[in-house]
């Protein structure tokens, strides 16, 4: 994969979320948030299976993906991370970004950036800052399409779902050249 990743190693760990908006970055008023969409590959009735990972809001009104203000002491990279840890307790590698999306908060009115990464998850955590105020649950793409509360955030499912499906594509092509170019070399 030709794109940078960044892992979890860098994050320094705590069982308390930041809180307070002091260090909160802002971009022409629109205050800047980022998140990740957590995914894996599960076998599913021996089947190969893509997962992705909701968690409830706040108020537990609905399933969205971990995401919250970008700080001004952080790149964008480690605010994903540690968003992603603090509300879903889990670890992995950020990928490539999958966009950027201009929204208006529901419950407040105001104009938000949304800046959104996929994470491949290398480690599911028994505790996390906000396990008391939140549930993760590990579902199929359809079902996060079906349950995620925010516009944006399905777009950038779906531009994750482009990705890999593209990536899953490629990795086949160049198996498949690999093995006819095998296979004429043995016919030498």
């Amino acid at each position: 994969m030709a794109a940078a990743l960044v892992s979890q190693e860098n994050v320094v760990a705590s069982l308390e979320p930041r809180t307070g908006r002091h260090l909160q970055r802002y971009n022409k008023g629109r205050r800047q948030v980022v998140g990740c969409i957590p995914y894996r590959y599960t076998k599913v009735k021996g089947e190969d299976g893509l997962q992705v990972l909701v968690i409830s809001s706040q108020k537990g009104k609905g399933m969205l993906f971990p995401k919250g203000g970008w700080e001004s002491d952080e790149t964008i990279t480690q605010a994903a991370l540690r968003e992603t840890y603090e509300e879903a307790g889990v670890k992995g590698v950020v990928e490539r970004q999958l966009g950027e999306w201009t929204f208006q908060s529901r419950t407040h009115g105001t104009d938000y950036e949304g800046y959104m990464f996929p994470l491949q998850v290398t480690e599911v955590l028994n505790l996390w800052p906000e396990k008391t105020n939140r549930r993760r649950i590990w579902m199929s793409v359809t079902e996060a399409r079906e349950c995620c509360q925010h516009w944006w955030m399905k777009e950038a499912l779906d531009v994750l779902v482009d990705r890999l499906g593209g990536q899953q594509q490629h990795d086949e092509e160049e198996l498949e050249s690999s093995s006819l170019s095998y296979q004429a070399k043995s016919n030498l």
